[in-house]
């Protein structure tokens, strides 16, 4: 019963891909993509960029944060086939050529980091969440949504709840992010 008539050969279908033009940190990619392709594997895998991480993949660990027109978005939860157009700014994107966003300053002055898995993905989340205050934007834990909010300790720790540090160095990432918010 070797015979090949009597097997059915599943092929694996081929992907659809779509062309598109990414702009990642100021510099624009024509690249193709996979329309199931997540913005995570092509910045990793096409693009080179290793900053954001892959933790769990399920959008709960925050380890693959990055800013798409300044927003916080999961890498690993959005297509990059719906970002054409759009700017994505990656950890290696906050620096100002060889001068350090003051985020990162921050970081390294407090210490903020221990094994640095999660560091990028703080940054970036942290980099979205000080605009997000700028722009008045209240959390569950603002006082009084009618004036901005004050980042206190209590305010970053909220604004920061989607971003897991498994060596639990909290304490020292909202001291640092409260140091470039004031």
């Amino acid at each position: 019963m070797n015979d090949e008539s009597d097997t059915t050969r599943w092929d694996a279908p081929t992907p659809v891909t779509a062309d598109l033009r990414l702009s990642v940190n100021r510099t624009e990619h024509p690249i193709t993509v996979d329309t199931r392709e997540t913005l995570l594997d092509t910045l990793r895998e096409q693009l080179d960029l290793i900053g954001a991480k892959k933790g769990c993949d399920h959008g709960q660990c925050g380890a693959c944060t990055v800013l798409v027109d300044g927003r916080r978005v999961k890498s690993c939860l959005t297509l990059t086939v719906t970002l054409d157009g759009q700017e994505v700014t990656t950890v290696e994107g906050l620096a100002d050529g060889e001068t350090p966003h003051p985020l990162q300053t921050a970081f390294v002055e407090y210490d903020a980091f221990q094994c640095g898995y999660c560091t990028p993905g703080q940054l970036c989340s942290a980099a979205g969440m000080l605009a997000e205050a700028a722009a008045g934007w209240p959390s569950v834990v603002t006082e009084d949504v009618s004036t901005s909010p004050r980042l206190d300790e209590k305010e970053i720790r909220e604004r920061m709840s989607g971003n897991l540090c498994r060596c639990g160095a909290y304490v020292n990432i909202v001291a640092a992010i409260g140091e470039v918010a004031s």
